[in-house]
């Protein structure tokens, strides 16, 4: 196996792991997609992306369509109008993001991301970090979803 090889198998290894993270917090919180969907997308941007990056920078764009798609396909209405899986679908588009940057070479950059990206899913369930949750000061402020009362007067 030559020396590029290694490094492309190195970067394929190194975006599979870091995707798998992903995939088990999400299995954890419920979501229908888990470590095997995400261990696929990661892996699958990295290797598109370590093999692309230079001859058909295209390949990339392909990839945000993709995980557009497939983001899609886990964002429904649940009961009472409620929206759901909109988390996982930013998920797996962070998840390509990192495959991307993988792909490129650029390991620790990934490894950090992912890092924070964990960190925000995982803020409410961490004793210290929960009190960065915004769901926990929600109820003092006004919600944005709620109908707008009449125009003041002069508006327009």
């Amino acid at each position: 196996m030559a020396h590029s090889d290694q490094a492309l198998l190195a970067r394929i290894l190194v975006g599979f792991a870091l995707a798998y993270l992903f995939g088990f917090e999400r299995e954890l919180r419920g979501s229908p997609a888990g470590v095997r969907t995400f261990s696929l997308v990661g892996a699958a941007a990295a290797a598109i992306t370590s093999v692309a990056a230079k001859s058909s920078p295209q390949a990339i764009a392909g990839l945000v369509t993709g995980v557009g798609f497939i983001g899609g396909g886990v964002v429904f209405r649940g009961q009472m109008g409620a929206v759901r899986g909109v988390t996982t679908a930013a998920t797996f588009f962070a998840v390509v993001a990192i495959g991307v940057v993988v792909g490129f070479g650029h390991l620790l950059l990934g490894v950090i991301t992912t890092a924070l990206l964990l960190l925000t899913l995982e803020l409410r369930h961490i004793p210290v970090l929960k009190y960065l949750e915004a769901d926990r000061y929600a109820d003092r402020f006004a919600n944005d979803s709620t109908e707008p009362g009449p125009d003041p007067p002069g508006a327009g």
